[in-house]
């Protein structure tokens, strides 16, 4: 019996026909190597430049030691991104962005075509809490229609429970629930 190539299911098109699609998504976590920068376009449009660095640690097969390397990534913010990151993000800050990459190219005072590859955000949110505080709070900021950075709504302290109360889990008082979303 020879072999034969499998009935293909109804609504999947045949191989060649199935084209592959690009992808240029970035997603890093790491903290600012400088304050930012921001600058404004002619036609008004915020510019917000920073160094993002991230931290490899590994040991050495050889020595056993622990050893580490340092990335630099340069990512670009524009418009409301870029306000909000010029005023809230500070050298030393941790922030995770989402983008893409994107690579320009210029002449520079010297006539030299030069090229640099950076990371246009489209997302970021500032993570290791307020500044000069603790604890993992962060703002969540994107790219889209925004035109403000999203605040948190107050919490207030749960109220204290009577001692020794049976407790079923048909009665459970969603007040004592977190406000916090887990992710």
């Amino acid at each position: 019996m020879a072999w034969r190539r499998p009935q293909r299911p109804a609504g999947f098109p045949p191989q060649q026909e199935i084209a592959m699609a690009s992808v240029n998504k970035v997603i890093i976590v790491g903290n600012l190597g400088r304050d930012p920068e921001v600058r404004y376009s002619p036609d008004g449009a915020a510019i917000c430049n920073v160094s993002l660095a991230t931290t490899s640690q590994w040991k050495d097969k050889n020595s056993g030691e622990k050893r580490e390397e340092t990335e630099w990534h340069r990512v670009v913010f524009y418009n409301r991104l870029a306000e909000i990151a010029g005023e809230y993000l500070k050298k030393g800050r941790s922030v995770y962005v989402e983008g893409r990459l994107k690579t320009r190219k210029w002449t520079d005072k010297e006539n030299i075509e030069r090229y640099t590859t950076e990371i246009v955000a489209d997302q970021m949110q500032m993570l290791g809490g307020r500044e000069g505080g603790g604890g993992g709070e962060g703002g969540g900021y994107g790219g889209g229609e925004s035109s403000a950075p999203r605040q948190r709504p107050q919490q207030s302290a749960p109220a204290p429970r009577p001692a020794a109360q049976p407790s079923s889990p048909a009665a459970t008082n969603l007040a004592d629930m977190d406000d916090d979303i887990p992710f």
